[in-house]
């Protein structure tokens, strides 16, 4: 998908909440769109989002998150608006597609696997009691953390080459550690088919930097055994959530398809098939 877009800045003057005859206050709106699926508006230090029948969930992980003294997400602010919720800024940069230099680097690469990791392992508890219904994406079983469900840089907040935040968790899920770590390397390696824009390097520079970001992120044996399986299933499960929510209604996965991104993602899921052992001599290596 898309990653996020910056609209014009504009300066708005409200009235500060002091005496009426100060100064107003100068406060910068910026529209933030991601992956063209929704319209997020910055206002200050804060962040304007629409919701959906999912995010009293969200809002429960984030709250956990914040308990729990992770920094790398956003907190809630606001929910008390009918269809959006207010929740902090993230300040840095996030890249779109094809992925910055910043985004493209190898520093951005350990440092996005080394904050998957402390954001799985702060949810651990979470997970086991978390409800698995009311999510926008069903849980997948086994239930081992809260899977973020769209870790890629379009969804990651950089301060230089280093990964410090993650924002957009609507498509969290409870889920195994693997169904997120898969999606991740696939985003950040990335495991792309030749031809596909976005992509980096042949088959082997990319199982060299799949080897990184599971080193980083401390992936087991069973995982990397597991991992190239796990990244095809997962992109499977993509496509078939594109085309339930574009039959649902869905203007902007609509929109994605009829685009095409369908057909990258299962080209991308076919290479990455036909040169697993490609991949996992790398993993091993």
């Amino acid at each position: 998908m898309a990653g996020i877009g910056v609209g014009p800045l504009v300066s708005l003057l409200r009235p500060s909440d002091g005496n009426p005859a100060e100064q107003r206050q100068l406060v910068e709106r910026e529209t933030l769109t991601g992956g063209g699926v929704n319209e997020v508006v910055r206002i200050g230090d804060t962040v304007r989002r629409p919701t959906g029948p999912w995010s009293t969930r969200v809002h429960d992980l984030l709250r956990h998150l914040a308990a729990q003294g992770f920094q790398g997400a956003p907190r809630v602010r606001d929910t008390s608006e009918a269809g959006f919720e207010i929740l902090d800024f993230l300040p840095g940069d996030v890249s779109n597609y094809p992925p910055t230099a910043a985004a493209a680097s190898v520093e951005a690469l350990r440092s996005a696997a080394a904050l998957l990791r402390a954001y799985h392992d702060a949810t651990v508890e979470y997970a086991r009691r978390a409800p698995r219904d009311g999510w926008q994406v069903a849980a997948t079983e086994p239930v081992e953390v809260i899977c973020h469900g769209d870790y890629a840089p379009h969804n990651c907040v950089l301060s230089g080459d280093r990964v410090v935040g993650i924002i957009d968790f609507d498509h969290a899920q409870p889920g195994p550690r693997l169904w997120d770590v898969a999606y991740a390397a696939y985003r950040w390696v990335p495991m792309t088919a030749p031809g596909n824009t976005d992509g980096l390097g042949t088959t082997e520079e990319q199982a060299a930097r799949l080897r990184v970001f599971c080193d980083c992120y401390g992936l087991d044996d069973a995982g990397r055994a597991g991992l190239v399986d796990a990244t095809v299933a997962r992109l499977h499960a993509l496509v078939d959530f594109m085309h339930a929510q574009a039959a649902a209604g869905n203007a902007a996965f609509a929109g994605h398809i009829a685009d095409g991104h369908h057909i990258q993602y299962l080209n991308d899921a076919k290479y990455i098939r036909a040169r697993r052992a490609v991949f996992e001599r790398g993993l091993q290596a």
